[in-house]
């Protein structure tokens, strides 16, 4: 049996626990043994809940510890805990990997244990471990992402006839929107989100505040009839290209003949484009409680295969971006259009 921790048991920590419960004998086929969660921690006072890092980090039967707290304290003081104790980290926390993600791997690295974050990017689509593992040998152009789930939802249902803010109690409703929605809404969420794919496929490191980021609170009913008129959607899009280091996030019109023009609802699609590939899409919950803690999983998972080592996730030696660009909209138009 090898033991785990949980730091947060919200919906992505519980999520988790619910994981490796449920998908027990999956998993005992792929390691060849048990993984059994015996810590968990959280601020708050729960049962069965433990509040201080040191009982955990101290502790050598603890193997890996899932960091799902988000945001950036106290998860990234507890996170420098532990690896430099060389125990392994998979995370959820894309505000962490952004602000910290070069300086953690590098300490993961210097340990002899990992920092993973799958999850961060992407919910339940295996994202960054086909683009470090797939792509490796491919010069990367472009990636253009629907990379927040509660954006496309809105914007989906835009399309159905509803306006803005009735799409957004709805989603609220659903829990598919937080109370207080700017993180989504406003693009800074999938902001975050395409600093870290850029990040991974340029070898170079591109931070959450050097992106061009435009919400979708501006896109009103009549723009989704203009764009429906001329065989268009607007989706919410992360984008990437390699040409000019350029990177934003903002409403673009994507044609009918892009694989993105269908992606709905609370789904995400990001499209890769490689020199030799060319254009390959990967589908799927880009976010969600289980399909979210089921890519902590597979990075707990992997972190065991490779105890007492390094995984190798090219954080480590990121540079700095020293400026990154954002291509200019048509003129007269207000928005961009994909592929133009």
């Amino acid at each position: 049996m090898i033991n785990i921790a949980i730091l947060g048991f919200g919906n992505i920590g519980s999520g988790v626990a619910e994981v490796i419960g449920e998908n027990q004998s999956e998993i005992q086929k792929v390691l060849g043994d048990s993984v059994h969660v015996k810590y968990i921690l959280d601020i708050r006072d729960i049962p069965g809940v433990v509040n201080d890092i040191n009982m955990i980090v101290n502790d050598p039967d603890v193997k890996v510890i899932c960091e799902t707290m988000g945001g950036k304290e106290p998860a990234y003081t507890y996170t420098h805990q532990a690896l430099e104790h060389g125990i392994s980290v998979c995370t959820s926390n894309k505000e962490l990997v952004d602000a910290y993600g070069v300086e953690l791997s590098a300490i993961a690295r210097e340990h002899n244990c990992s920092y993973l974050f799958e999850a961060s990017v992407g919910g339940g689509i295996p994202l960054l471990r086909t683009i470090r593992e797939a792509f490796g040998h491919e010069r990367v152009s472009r990636i253009a992402g629907i990379l927040n789930g509660t954006c496309n939802y809105i914007l989906t249902n835009m399309k159905a006839g509803k306006d803005f803010s009735d799409a957004l109690r709805e989603a609220q409703e659903k829990g598919f929107a937080e109370r207080n929605p700017a993180a989504d809404v406003e693009g800074h969420d999938t902001a975050r989100k395409i600093a870290i794919l850029a990040s991974l496929v340029s070898g170079k490191k591109f931070s959450y505040e050097q992106v061009s980021c435009e919400g979708i609170t501006g896109v009103t009913q009549q723009d989704i009839a203009d764009a429906e008129a001329r065989g268009m959607s607007i989706k919410l899009l992360g984008v990437y290209e390699s040409e000019g280091s350029s990177i934003v996030v903002a409403p673009y019109l994507v044609p009918s003949s892009s694989p993105l023009y269908g992606v709905n609802d609370v789904f995400n699609g990001i499209m890769i484009t490689g020199n030799m590939v060319d254009n390959v899409m990967l589908y799927g919950r880009g976010a969600g409680k289980r399909p979210t803690a089921s890519a902590v999983v597979s990075d707990v998972i992997e972190c065991l295969k490779n105890q007492g080592s390094n995984v190798h996730t090219g954080f480590a030696d990121l540079e700095p971006v020293m400026s990154a660009s954002a291509p200019s909209k048509p003129e007269g138009s207000k928005f961009r259009v994909l592929g133009a």
